[in-house]
């Protein structure tokens, strides 16, 4: 009999509960796969970083793929304005890829599937890029809501269109990799549980779609650490350079 799809979402605790004032605050398996998909995350750009061949190997060259991979994405967006920037969003990069990535082996959480998670990194990018955004124009930041070129009549609606936008930017940018996440695991655990309900007989077709969606999971899981890492160098543009 198949399982629930849902049931891989559930977390649940890893030892003994802690609280502090009703908040609890124990080690669960959402916590254990943050902390393997980081020290994975160090181990292998460390020991990427310890020989520097001329021929690298393939940790080492992985590390240097990487390296470029995220300064060319922040140079195409957010210039050279952004260089200082490297260290966060090559490290915010690397933990959703990873977290992604882990989650599709098998018996493993993914991380990235709950929405608390996604949102309070997007949250955290979204108050980080407004206080760096105040901290470089001051008031003159809020001109990011006054588009340039836009008739009177209209700058009302447009200021409002504008504010809104902003403000929806964390909420996007977090239920866009959630619910991508969410969906395609789903989506894998449903045609598993008809592999195992149809048998050997009837589960070659699924089977396949299995096997292909598996496929279209992983290269979902680098695209959806794009894409939150390359709109986080966009909204970091608008509050270095101002962009109106």
């Amino acid at each position: 009999m198949a399982t629930n799809p849902m049931h891989q979402f559930n977390v649940y605790r890893i030892g003994p509960e802690i609280k502090i004032d009703q908040i609890d605050i124990s080690f669960t398996n959402a916590s254990l796969f943050m902390v393997i998909s980081s020290l994975i995350i160090l181990i292998i750009f460390n020991l990427g970083s310890v020989k520097k061949n001329i021929i690298p190997n393939k940790i080492q060259l992985l590390a240097e793929l990487s390296y470029t991979f995220i300064s060319k994405m922040i140079s195409d967006t957010a210039g050279s304005k952004g260089k200082p920037y490297f260290g966060f969003i090559f490290s915010l990069f690397m933990f959703v890829l990873f977290c992604n990535m882990l989650g599709m082996l098998p018996y493993a959480f993914t991380v990235t599937s709950h929405i608390i998670v996604t949102f309070v990194l997007a949250a955290f990018i979204f108050i980080g890029v407004t206080v760096i955004g105040f901290l470089k124009h001051g008031l003159g930041y809020l001109k990011l809501f006054v588009p340039s070129g836009v008739p009177i009549v209209l700058l009302p609606l447009i200021v409002v269109i504008e504010v809104i936008s902003y403000l929806s930017r964390p909420i996007s940018l977090s239920v866009r990799l959630f619910a991508n996440m969410m969906a395609g695991h789903t989506m894998m655990k449903v045609f598993g549980g008809f592999v195992i309900s149809l048998g050997l007989v009837g589960g070659w077709l699924p089977l396949g779609f299995s096997v292909a969606l598996t496929g279209l999971e992983i290269l979902v899981a680098f695209l959806q650490a794009y894409v939150f890492a390359i709109l986080t160098c966009i909204y970091l543009n608008d509050a270095l350079n101002l962009h109106h």
